[in-house]
């Protein structure tokens, strides 16, 4: 069972889902449950993005999963899709000040070599994020409001 997060400042939050489930997942449904993980981590990256006042992180998830679905006829908007969430997910990284971030050549390799493996590579990078903010909310909570 995947452990949510809440994401400060909003009523939204987050998974920090198994890295192995994503890829296996995916393949297993013939890439249905990608549609669903694509929307759910573009939501998250949304809402994290909001709490911080940026929209670096996405505006519309369903955009993106547009893009990978019926875009992917197209070819070129599934491949932007792939292309921005890593760095949203990089970009969160670094809102969270988190010193290691995913290294784009190993995400072009993976991607190229077994795309699945890339899901899992940015899962990793998004679980890191979210067990950050899970790591700061007794911080925030311990804090007593600023009048």
């Amino acid at each position: 069972m995947a452990e949510v997060v809440p994401i400060s400042g909003t009523q939204a939050t987050a998974k920090v889902r198994n890295i192995i489930a994503v890829p296996v997942l995916s393949i297993i449904t013939i890439g249905i449950y990608l549609f669903f993980w694509w929307y759910f981590i573009h939501r998250e990256l949304r809402d994290y993005g909001r709490s911080k006042g940026t929209d670096d992180l996405g505006t519309s998830p369903g955009t993106s999963v547009l893009a990978i679905t019926l875009g992917a006829l197209i070819i070129v908007p599934a491949f932007v899709s792939f292309y921005r969430a890593f760095h949203r997910v990089t970009g969160a990284q670094r809102l969270a000040g988190l010193d290691q971030r995913l290294n784009g050549w190993i995400a072009l390799l993976l991607f190229i070599v077994f795309s699945p493996a890339y899901y899992a590579y940015l899962q990793s990078g998004l679980n890191s994020v979210w067990q950050a903010q899970g790591e700061a909310q007794p911080a925030e909570a311990a804090q007593p409001a600023q009048a």
